[in-house]
């Protein structure tokens, strides 16, 4: 009886998880789009040369974003498929999809507490090579890429050691900043990436605690029913006659 109980209460704690788990892969799913195809973030990598190491990130973020939703949903899918059906099979196949993920969200996170300056890095060198070509020789096509990354930030221009940069700053600035002349881009970029990264470093944490609270559950559904089985096995008596 009271295996019974335990049991319904974990079934119904598992399938509250894997809508939460749904919807959590649904989330991953938006952001790692919302990061390969935002503007500001295309606009960088579209620019960035082969060398900066920017364009690598943005493309790998985005890939592993994908298959990290993708094996969320599917264990959510799976544990609530074997929370109706009360199949061992399917639990064991959510708990393997629960592990997968976690096994891809620990180093995500890791990266991104051992790595947090590198992407940030990378944008501004990108910037920084704009910046510079066009303050050299103005070249048009550079130029016009510098005014692309001034209007997507509303930024206008840096603080450059070598001067001599209002020049620069007037032409390729959106009309409305041509008044904040030496409003430093970089910082701009600094502050939008922070809000984007502290955005993902929440995500990844909610993803953890559910993916740790998946196993655990599927694990104790697969030997609820297992010793349920072999209960109701026992409990079976065939009478015969004299």
């Amino acid at each position: 009886m009271g295996l019974r109980c335990g049991m319904r209460t974990t079934k119904c704690q598992l399938l509250v998880t894997s809508l939460c788990v749904m919807l959590l892969g649904l989330s991953v799913a938006t952001l790692s789009t919302v990061t390969h195809y935002g503007l500001h973030f295309t606009l960088l990598s579209n620019i960035s040369l082969e060398s900066n190491s920017y364009r690598v990130i943005h493309h790998t973020a985005f890939y592993f974003g994908i298959c990290l939703s993708m094996t969320l949903i599917l264990a959510a899918l799976l544990s609530s498929a074997a929370t109706v059906r009360e199949s061992q099979l399917l639990t064991a196949m959510g708990f393997f999809c629960f592990a997968l993920a976690f096994c891809g969200l620990i180093p995500a996170a890791c990266w991104r507490y051992t790595h947090s300056t590198e992407v940030e890095d990378s944008m501004m060198d990108v910037y920084d090579l704009v910046y510079e070509e066009v303050r050299r020789n103005a070249s048009s096509f550079r130029r016009h890429e510098l005014t692309a990354i001034h209007e997507a930030f509303l930024c206008c221009g840096k603080h450059s050691p070598f001067g001599d940069t209002a020049n620069v700053e007037t032409k390729t600035c959106p009309s409305s900043q041509v008044r904040d002349v030496g409003q430093d881009c970089l910082q701009e970029i600094r502050d939008f990436l922070k809000k984007h990264m502290d955005f993902v470093s929440t995500l990844l944490g909610i993803a953890i605690g559910f993916t740790v609270y998946g196993m655990i559950l599927t694990s104790f559904l697969w030997f609820s029913i297992h010793f349920s089985s072999n209960l109701d096995r026992k409990g079976k008596y065939i009478l015969r006659e004299r």
